[in-house]
């Protein structure tokens, strides 16, 4: 008699971990089919501080083919595509792209990993703000690395939870530029 009950009890938590990894898929599922509909208004509104202290409208940059990038210097996928950024900012930025990071960090980090890097391109620092908007955006899970790309006309083109292969990256500017 306990032989069957623990049997039962072994299909009901399948069953139960079966609708439970359903809901999710379904949840996920319609929130990334939601995400072309947002608007960049959240993004042009925003004015953040760099990592010098120096408030930053990003209606500055409206016209340009934005491809705003979520991170921090504590987010290991966050470093490791940050060089591709860097590089595809100097070959396209001539062509009106403009790359802008928001970091979920301080301004001394930022400021650090920025000139370890090199980077050439806006670094902002939202602190941990920075994942609330994203959110807004699209980041309905919250984690990080997560980017926008917006085309000249402010509307979002795509958005990328998790890190952005190159390739993808290139077909996705290709296409919006």
């Amino acid at each position: 008699m306990m032989a069957g009950r623990a049997s039962w009890r072994a299909v009901a938590l399948v069953a139960l971990a079966a609708i439970v990894a359903a809901a999710l898929g379904l949840y996920v599922g319609d929130a990334r089919r939601s995400v072309p509909s947002l608007s960049s208004e959240a993004l042009f509104a925003l004015s953040l501080p760099d990592a010098a202290g120096q408030e930053q409208k990003l209606a500055q940059w409206r016209g340009k083919v934005l491809e705003v990038n979520f991170w921090a210097t504590w987010c290991a996928p966050c470093r490791e595509e940050m060089p591709q950024f860097v590089k595809t900012q100097a070959e396209l930025g001539p062509r009106g792209l403009q790359f802008i990071g928001i970091a979920a960090d301080d301004a001394s980090k930022v400021k650090a990993f920025a000139q370890e890097i090199r980077l050439n391109y806006p670094a902002l620092v939202g602190g941990f703000g920075a994942i609330d908007l994203s959110r807004t955006l699209g980041n309905t899970v919250m984690a990080l690395p997560f980017t926008v790309v917006v085309d000249r006309a402010g509307n979002i083109v795509h958005t990328q939870l998790g890190p952005l292969a190159p390739a993808k990256l290139r077909s996705v500017l290709d296409r919006t530029l």
